[in-house]
């Protein structure tokens, strides 16, 4: 039984954290630096953005986790340290002040940032800052450390929960950051995961890298693949649960509550879209296999055309056909049904590949509510899927316009 519980990176036993404005964004009111920390070694992966320009932490980052270890993560918002000369460098002096100000080694330190991609990042606040971000850190220091990573974030996410392994009870929290700029493949935005069940390094890589493939992997906003996006987990085993180091049904608990954690964000994150004013879930029943399932669901929940058509309240469901056809998943288009679901009812527009009579009004009247599920049914096997997004505003425009400004 799975309970979701406060607390987001601090729920997790032995985890304290902690966040402030150093000086690297120029407004003064919004914290930019970020500190988690575990109070002893934990087990940790990761798993990063596809995109082939890389920023510099994912590097350092990727490095440091060789061992399957770390005990820090420290994040920095309003520069992306991306494309820059000294970005590597920049990124290991991170971790270096980070280490040096907990006493631990520098390898066992996470660094990710987020922001400006091509300006150089100044190091100087970030020294500067590190005695206040160390002397604040506190086992309730999650929403300080969650704050600090949003960039234009309109709402602060983090989630936990508490779930059972071998009669032990453990916890499991998460902080993440992104509303622009996610179209992942194999990771997506920021995001960081504690948890104080014991379990190997290589079950938790191979949890995390399952687990995005139905969660992170079928969000989009806008179609862009950060160079930042990053995914990392840390667990201490304070719970002390006999640690995991095969499948079996303790392997299952922890996926299960990996998964609660990661799809909750990933409906924060899609619901926080740049501009968005709804989010949409793209639910695919009745398909062949999973794959085809996955390949329909995010091709709809990507399609530009239908995402404006949510934004105008419009049921243009011949947008969620079309975007269906070019998936490139084998679907008999013949045996399709579309319909669109809000807390004002459901209404089905098409049958069988061909539109049905409805009615206009209440379909406007179900398109203009917050939260839309576009339910799509291929009627040709027992699989399913789904993928979160958000509408295309005016607004997208707007902020990616002058987004360095």
């Amino acid at each position: 039984m799975i309970k979701i519980i406060e607390g987001g990176v601090c729920a997790a036993k032995g985890f304290k954290a902690n966040g402030i404005h150093c000086g690297i964004r120029h407004n003064n009111t919004k914290k930019d630096l970020s500190l988690i920390v575990s109070d002893v070694p934990a087990k940790a992966a990761g798993v990063y953005t596809s995109n082939l320009v890389k920023g510099a932490p994912i590097y350092v980052t990727k490095a440091h986790l060789a061992d399957g270890m770390a005990q820090a993560v420290i994040v920095n918002s309003g520069n992306a340290n991306t494309c820059n000369a000294d970005g590597i460098e920049i990124a290991e002096k991170m971790c270096g002040l980070t280490a040096d100000a907990l006493g631990i080694d520098k390898d066992d330190v996470i660094v990710a940032s987020t922001g400006v991609i091509g300006q150089p990042l100044n190091i100087k606040p970030i020294a500067d800052g590190m005695e206040e971000l160390v002397k604040g850190l506190s086992y309730e220091g999650n929403k300080a450390a969650a704050e600090a990573i949003m960039t234009t974030d309109t709402a602060m996410k983090e989630v936990a929960c508490e779930f059972e392994i071998g009669g032990k009870i453990c916890r499991m929290g998460a902080m993440g950051k992104g509303s622009g700029m996610i179209h992942p493949n194999l990771a997506t935005m920021l995001v960081f995961i504690t948890t104080d069940a014991a379990i190997s390094a290589g079950m938790l890589e191979k949890a995390l890298k399952t687990d995005v493939v139905k969660s992170f992997n079928m969000v989009s906003i806008d179609g862009d693949t950060s160079t930042n996006d990053t995914v990392n987990i840390l667990a201490n085993g304070l719970a002390g649960n006999a640690e995991i180091t095969e499948e079996g049904e303790d392997f299952k608990a922890f996926m299960e509550a990996l998964n609660t954690v990661t799809v909750s964000l990933c409906r924060m994150i899609a619901a926080d879209g740049e501009g968005a004013t709804k989010f949409l879930e793209c639910d695919v029943n009745g398909a062949a296999d999973e794959k085809t399932a996955k390949t329909v669901a995010k091709s709809v929940i990507c399609s530009s055309l239908l995402k404006a058509a949510m934004f105008g309240a419009d049921a243009n469901w011949g947008r969620v056909l079309c975007a269906i056809g070019y998936s490139g998943a084998d679907v008999d288009i013949s045996k399709v049904d579309v319909s669109f679901r809000s807390g004002k009812g459901e209404i089905e527009v098409c049958r069988d590949g061909a539109g049905v009579a409805f009615s206009e009004e209440k379909a406007k009247e179900i398109l203009l509510e917050k939260e839309i599920y576009i339910l799509v049914g291929l009627n040709s096997g027992s699989s399913s899927a789904s993928a979160w997004g958000c509408d295309l505003t005016y607004d997208y425009v707007k902020i990616n316009g002058d987004y360095r400004s």
